[in-house]
């Protein structure tokens, strides 16, 4: 199989009869291949998500299906987006003094297990420069000094002008702007403690340990104007006991960030991560196609 050769559809709309038969008639009349396919109709807001992957015949440009899909979109409404299964998407990690998860993120690129190229790491601190120097990965400092409408204006400007297509809060501890969430919403992916929502705060795996939780947990969510209320991409949780001290807490729960954040991220640069309201869409897949 000529992997140059497979491209990705992602189309939503509002459901409909015939549209699968639709997208189906229009790839076999120009001799693609259907390699994988999933849909979901919600039946509460009445629409309708896909996600297919096709293989391009030879002699065709992608260029043609693209001007087939516009037609198409215009007759059922619809927005769709076409691209190379194998798109590295441009990202940008936003950090703090935390370094947990954007080692893992950094680590799971160089693996080639996300497909993303590093654009930077932006910080209101400097502690993860040298991590970013290490990876030879640009860092900028954009301290906050009472002034965080213009510390945002050099993210903004930095994020339009290198084109990124996701912003990774890997332990950013400062809330966006609802400008800056507006601008840039359905790209903006979060990572937190999820599974202690009476812990807020200060110190939550502390007020856990005192409470003598029995999970623990995180959550990866696009960022909204509700702090941490963004539809949920993806969420994972471990068990705990009384033997287990703060710092044992404290790690487990690092552990758990930086693998949940990992998962959300992987599924957005593939494809999968459909917004659906105050819910998200997303398609589940062993390998990248």
């Amino acid at each position: 199989m000529d992997q140059n050769k497979i491209y990705l559809l992602r189309l939503n709309c509002k459901d409909q009869v015939g549209i699968i038969s639709k997208i189906s008639t229009l790839l076999a009349n120009k001799n693609c291949n259907i390699i994988e396919s999933k849909q979901f109709t919600d039946q509460d807001t009445n629409s309708f998500f896909i996600r297919q992957s096709f293989q391009l015949p030879n002699e065709l440009n992608i260029k043609t299906i693209d001007k087939d899909f516009e037609n198409l979109s215009d007759i059922l409404n619809a927005n769709y987006e076409i691209r190379h299964i194998h798109k590295t998407l441009k990202a940008c990690i936003l950090v703090s003094k935390f370094d947990h998860c954007l080692i893992e993120l950094i680590n799971k690129t160089n693996n080639k297990n996300l497909n993303l190229s590093i654009k930077a790491v932006i910080s209101n601190h400097n502690n993860l420069k040298k991590i970013s120097s290490l990876e030879n990965i640009p860092f900028y400092h954009f301290p906050i000094n009472n002034d965080k409408l213009n510390q945002e204006k050099r993210i903004i400007q930095f994020i339009d002008e290198k084109k990124i297509d996701i912003i990774i809060l890997a332990r950013y501890m400062q809330i966006l702007s609802k400008d800056f969430v507006n601008r840039f919403y359905g790209k903006i992916i979060n990572i937190h403690h999820s599974f202690l929502p009476s812990f807020k705060g200060a110190k939550p795996y502390h007020q856990a340990f005192e409470r003598g939780v029995k999970i623990i947990g995180a959550t990866a969510h696009f960022v909204n104007q509700n702090l941490d209320e963004g539809p949920i991409i993806e969420q994972d949780i471990e068990k705990v006991d009384h033997e287990l001290g703060p710092s044992d807490l404290i790690a487990i729960g690092k552990d758990i960030e930086a693998r949940v954040l990992y998962k959300a991220t992987k599924n957005f640069s593939e494809g999968r991560v459909f917004l659906n309201g105050k819910k998200t869409i997303v398609f589940k897949g062993d390998k990248i196609l």
